[in-house]
């Protein structure tokens, strides 16, 4: 059975595929950002996080033989000693504040000439970058159509209770309804503090 067995195939043998996310891997680490494909983005990113994830590891470790182990099991998939020595040694630092989503893939605009291949561009996120906060939740549109509102911020203190009272609008008058052309009666306007 085929069963849990999807992956992004990116037109290539399996040898081919896991030579090409080693060596973008082993780009991504040593530059901190490549342009590719968006597939290829795509496929990299569970990959690459899957390596950072082991460098995280192998520095909580105290036996230096489990820390060695981690390490082998990331050159397997990653066959650049020398971009794994620097993620192993010094890149993982910039991670450990993160507990995951450490790749960022932008679209870019126009696509390849070539084979109008759509491109992006694969980057390491920053330490402190908090990303982007979504505009709102879904509690509040419920809420709001059940007839409830979201609690708020209390209003703020009015020093003059007069100063208050002169700013509010009066109500309409009830016949004014009626007539769509009848003017509404004029605000009140503030006191004079001379």
């Amino acid at each position: 059975m085929r069963h849990l067995k999807h992956h992004a195939s990116l037109g290539v043998t399996r040898e081919h595929r896991r030579a090409m996310l080693s060596n973008l891997a082993a780009a991504l680490i040593t530059h901190g950002r490549i342009r590719t494909t968006l597939a290829k983005a795509r496929a990299l990113r569970p990959f690459i996080e899957k390596i950072i994830t082991k460098a995280k590891r192998a520095a909580g470790k105290s036996e230096p033989r489990d820390a060695l182990h981690l390490r082998r099991l990331a050159l397997r998939r990653v066959r650049d000693e020398d971009a794994l020595t620097l993620l192993f040694n010094e890149k993982f630092k910039e991670f450990a504040n993160r507990s995951g989503g450490y790749t960022r893939i932008y679209k870019l605009g126009p696509q390849r000439i070539s084979d109008a291949a759509e491109l992006a561009l694969i980057e390491f996120v920053k330490a402190d970058d908090p990303g982007y906060k979504k505009s709102g939740s879904g509690k509040r549109k419920r809420s709001a159509k059940r007839g409830k509102t979201p609690s708020s911020a209390p209003a703020p203190a009015v020093a003059d209770p007069s100063a208050a009272a002169a700013t509010e609008t009066p109500p309409a008058p009830a016949d004014s309804s009626a007539d769509p052309s009848a003017e509404a009666p004029a605000k009140a306007e503030p006191p004079d503090k001379a």
